[in-house]
This record gives structure tokens, C-alpha cells and sequence, in this order.
């Protein structure tokens, strides 16, 4: 515990990289109705909906830090994109794509609603978010994880053709 009661917790972040479109194949449709959207202007609000239910499980903290302001600022970036993924019309998942540095794109926030995880549709999101990335004029992607992630998170950035380029301990205090 630290002086004003959180909690300090390890864990260990792996950065991943990708230098040309993936060379995996499409994955299938998954079943049901699916659409993946870009989120114009969302609000702080809705971003915060997602952000805490996809990421409250794994310790997604850092946003949680910013003012209101300082959340709006960054969401409607015009070269920081949200995709949803919806399944039957409900909220599945988010990709945040980071396009503000030239010739990168960084997948900063990545994950599915705890109710539509292991229904196939991870790999299917993930391959989507980087199509998208590669669509703009860039020559790198990233994304990184941790060990609070989900366990599958690192096997499907590595399955998707993303390779390791370094890794970091850190602690993340917790409320």
C-alpha cells in the first residue's frame, strides 16, 4: 500500500510491433449480426463506458486519471479514431487507434465486453483495427500488453503477425 491507500501492483509490459500489413489470413464472419463503426466525437461518457467495462477486469487505469477535458481533448483528436464493435446492436468491443505520431499508428486500447469474450471474435477485431491502421500512411504499428491482461491478449497479437520488441517491469497503483 502507498501513503493514500492504493495499492501497488507489478506487472510486466511487452511492446509489439508490426512493419507491413499482416500477412494472416481474413479471419471468418463471425456469426450473428456484426458491424464495426468509427465513433465520431464520442463522449467522455460513452468512452468511459467501454474503457471501464472492457478494460475494469485487467487494471485500465490510466484514463481514468483525466479530467473530462483533458479525456475530450484527446478522444476527438482528429488523428485519435474509436472503433466499436457491435454484435446484435450491442457494444462488444474497442479499438483506439493513436495516429497523431507520423508514419506510426499504436493500437492504444484494444479488448472486448466480458460477454463476448471466447465467441471467436478477438482475432476478427484485431485484424479489422489493423486494416484500418494500415489504410493511413504509415510504416509501424504498435500495441504492447501486460501480465493484468488477458491471457490471450499476447498469443493474438503474436498470431495476427505482431513480433516483440521489448519489455518493461512497472507497478500500477490501483484505488
Amino acid at each position: 500500500m502507498t501513503p493514500g491507500g492504493k495499492s501497488r501492483v507489478p506487472m510486466t509490459v511487452t511492446f509489439f510491433e508490426m512493419t507491413a500489413k499482416p500477412s494472416a489470413l481474413p479471419p471468418p464472419q463471425p456469426k450473428g449480426r456484426h458491424a464495426i463503426l468509427k465513433a465520431e466525437n464520442p463522449s467522455p461518457e460513452f468512452y468511459r463506458f467501454l474503457y471501464d467495462q472492457i478494460g475494469g477486469p485487467y487494471k485500465w487505469v490510466d484514463r481514468k486519471k483525466l479530467t473530462p477535458e483533458a479525456l475530450t481533448e484527446i478522444i476527438r483528436h482528429p488523428r485519435n479514431v474509436l472503433y466499436v464493435l457491435y454484435v446484435e446492436g450491442c457494444p462488444a468491443g474497442m479499438a483506439e487507434l493513436d495516429l497523431r505520431k507520423d508514419g506510426v499508428a499504436n493500437i492504444s486500447y484494444f479488448g472486448l465486453m466480458p460477454d463476448f469474450i471466447g465467441k471467436r471474435l478477438g482475432y476478427f477485431f484485431l485484424y479489422h483495427a489493423c486494416q484500418n491502421a494500415w489504410a493511413h500512411p504509415i510504416s509501424r504499428l504498435t500495441i504492447n500488453t501486460c501480465t493484468l491482461d488477458h491471457p490471450r491478449a499476447l498469443p493474438l497479437y503474436q498470431r495476427i503477425g505482431f513480433t516483440a520488441y521489448a519489455r518493461e517491469e512497472r507497478f500500477v497503483e490501483l484505488p
